[in-house]
Order: C-alpha cells, then structure tokens, then sequence
C-alpha cells in the first residue's frame, strides 16, 4: 500500500513538475509608468488564472520606443507584446506589423471602449491595439496655493491666467515653483508638449502642402511664451524634466501647477504617493486668449501584439485581461476605484463609485476635446494632436525636441532653434517626397 501511494505522489509531482517546465511565458515591453508598475504587481492574478507566466521589460518612455522600433522593423522577436501608442498602432497595423485585435471574446465588449480610444488605435476599422489606460492632458493645480494667491482658477483658463497664477504661486524661498511642464527631449516627451502649448497658440507643423510651419509668428509666439513663462517660474535644469520628473515635484508639493497627462491625477491625490493628496485642483488645459484650440492631446498606452510572435493565442489572453473590465475591478478591490487606469471605458464613467471622483468628470471632458481629426486652427494634411501621423514624425519631432530643449537649456536662442526646426522638417520631408 505505501508503495502504491509513494507511486502516485511521484507521478502527480512529475505531472505538476512537466507542467511548470511546459508553462509558456510570453514577454512584454512596458513603460515604466505608475499604471503599468501596477500591472506587473497583479501579473500573478493572470498567471494563476491561466498558467501563463509573464516576463517584464520595462524602460523609460524614450528607451522604450526606440527598443519596440527596432524589434518590429527587424522582426527581432524579442517581444509577443509591446505598449505602443496611438502613433504606432494604425501606422504598424496597416504595415502588417501588428495581429489584428478583430476576434476578442464577446465578454471583453469592445463596444465599451471610448470611441476616441478605438478609432485611434485602428486602421481601417480594425483595432491592432487594445488601450491600457487612455488620456488627455489638463491642468493640476495646488488649491491651497491658489487661494493664498487671491485668484480663483477657470475651468477653462488661458495661457494669460496660467502667467499671473505662476507669478502669484512661486515661491522660491520654499522650494515652489509657480509651475513644473516638460522639457525633455524626445518626440512623445517634451516635443508632445511644445506642439500641444503650439497649438493652443494657433500654430501648426505644416501647411496643407507639407511645408513646415516653424517660420511662423504662432510657433515663434508659442516657443517664446514656454521659455519666458519656465524661465521665471519654473524648475531649475527643467530642460530634463519629463512626465515622470515632473509627477515627483508635483508630489513633493515642489509646484504650483502643473499639465499634463489627465492619467496623473490618481497619483497626485493619492495620499500614499502625494504630500499635497487634499490640495489639488483640476481645470482643462489652457488656451491662448483668441484661440479656440485648447492644449488638449489625445493618447493611449495599449498593448499591441507582434505579428510573428509564437506566442499569440497567450499574448491576446494577455490583453484581454489586462484591458477589461474585470481587470479594471481587480484594481479597485485592491487599491481603490481611484486608481484604476482611467480612460478607456465608458462603463467606468458610468459607475457612480467611478464618476464621483474629483478628476473623474475632468478626464473624460479632456478626452472628448481632442479631436486629431481637426488638431489646429488653421487647416492641416494630417491627423494627430501632439503628433503627425505620418511614419517619418517620430525621427523628425524627435531632432526638433532636441533643438528646443537646447533653448530650454541655455544652449541657443529661440531664433536658431526655430530655424533649425524649419530647415530639418523640410529637408526630411522633402527626402521622403512630400513635397
């Protein structure tokens, strides 16, 4: 008898053991945001539920798209699945660089995706990515510091309020910037923010014949209103502050405003993470006096599979998971509806537990404002917000970002930097025929 049973455990641990061993892990590229950090530490929920292990790479913004770039332009394999963003997903999906996301489960219901998330994530009506968290960009302010200032804020406030409210807020004696915004090179870093603040002044990257536009009184306005406005009131060596530098100042109550992205707000009020979690405000991103375009943009980080991956039927698991619903009250059971990645789902702002969070409301007006389909004051040949959509951009806008950060940094004058800006859009585009 006992030797009977010393059998049957040896086989049922062999059996566990060969399971283990044949377990398929599949590996993943993320950015080293808070949402995605939080991913990975609810990545044992998935893998007990499907016996799938995951492996992590997680980078930098900048490092990460230079990493996804390569491996899916070289069919490099390193990943079965990458976050990319709304640039990548229709550009790669349309060059077949990308597994069509057009059989997921009736359950993941992807009709509850915000239209704005879908369209931009697709091409010719087939989604290639699914959205892990979608965002806008609006204002973050420090109520406290407003009503010490004796200023009360807009809802929709200009870039003329935002100079007077940074006056009135800094406080360099107390380690308070009036305001903290991006500087950092790199096209979907500081460059998405210049081209928003561009925008908002009336500017646009090219004129309906693909001639750029950085010759302009409106980019020229744009740039000198960003460098003065940082300059005064700003962080010192801002010219290496990104999204990631920024959120740490803002949490330390080192600045008195602050736009960017809408998905911030949970990590500002959040009491764990945030020193000033009570004192925060939220308005729209501002506006020049005159101008209707606001500094909206539009974006989502989604996961996207490789075509070419070995791994796809686990990859689309993956996805699945990570951007449902069910996913969505994983997060809320565990660290609060607060802190669900926000923006992707109409039934999250329809969930009265979800809707009745201060920024809630704020990120979903953001969203709907931004329309890449009609980005600028004047008319454009191209889709986009903070980016063309177009395959030569990100190499394009990311030279452009460093000229600008060179301005940022003392390095050069606006006048060199707009003029460098001109003559390398157009040089570029004329080598790839657009003009």
């Amino acid at each position: 008898m006992k030797l009977k049973y010393a059998l049957r455990a040896a086989t049922a641990l062999a059996l566990i053991s060969g399971a283990a061993a044949n377990a398929e892990t599949i590996t993943i590229a993320t950015v080293n945001n808070g949402d995605m950090i939080r991913m990975q530490g609810l990545t044992d929920e998935f893998t007990k539920k499907t016996g799938i292990d995951v492996e992590w790479v997680t980078l930098e913004e900048n490092v990460l798209r230079q990493r996804v770039t390569t491996d899916i332009t070289t069919k490099g394999g390193q990943f079965d699945i990458m976050t990319i963003g709304m640039y990548e997903a229709p550009i790669w999906g349309k060059n077949g660089w990308l597994v069509p996301l057009n059989d997921l489960s009736a359950e993941y219901d992807v009709n509850d995706i915000l239209p704005a998330m879908r369209d931009g994530l697709s091409a010719d009506g087939t989604l290639y990515a699914a959205p892990f968290y979608g965002e806008s960009s609006m204002l973050m302010y420090r109520t406290d510091l407003m009503e010490k200032a004796g200023l009360t804020m807009p809802e929709e406030p200009t870039w003329e309020f935002i100079r007077e409210a940074a006056a009135a807020m800094d406080d360099p004696e107390n380690g308070i910037n009036g305001i903290c915004l991006r500087g950092k090179a790199g096209w979907g870093e500081g460059g998405a923010l210049i081209t928003v603040v561009a925008n908002s002044f009336g500017a646009r990257w090219f004129d309906e014949e693909w001639n750029a536009q950085f010759d302009t009184p409106e980019w020229k306005e744009a740039l000198t209103f960003y460098v003065n406005l940082m300059n005064d009131y700003g962080p010192d060596n801002y010219a290496t502050n990104g999204f990631n530098e920024n959120l740490s100042l803002f949490q330390q109550g080192k600045c008195g405003m602050w736009m960017d992205a809408t998905v911030a707000a949970s990590f500002v009020t959040n009491p764990k993470e945030s020193t000033v979690a009570d004192k925060v405000g939220f308005a729209m991103a501002p506006h020049k006096d005159g101008i209707s375009k606001k500094a909206n943009w539009l974006w989502a980080w989604a996961l996207g599979i490789p075509a070419g991956t070995q791994k796809e039927e686990a990859a689309k698991k993956f996805v699945e998971w990570a951007t449902s619903k069910e996913y969505l009250e994983l997060v809320a059971s565990k660290e609060g509806w607060a802190n669900v990645p926000p923006g992707t789902r109409q039934s999250l702002y329809d969930n009265p537990e979800y809707a009745s969070i201060p920024f809630a409301q704020m990120t979903l007006k953001s969203i709907l404002a931004a329309d890449p389909t009609n980005c600028c004051e004047k008319p454009v040949p191209y889709t986009g917000i903070q980016f063309v959509a177009i395959p030569e951009f990100a190499g394009i806008a990311t030279e452009v970002s460093q000229e600008f950060s060179a301005v940022y940094a003392g390095q050069q004058s606006i006048d060199e930097a707009l003029a460098k800006a001109q003559e390398i859009t157009n040089d570029a585009m004329e080598a790839a025929g657009y003009r």
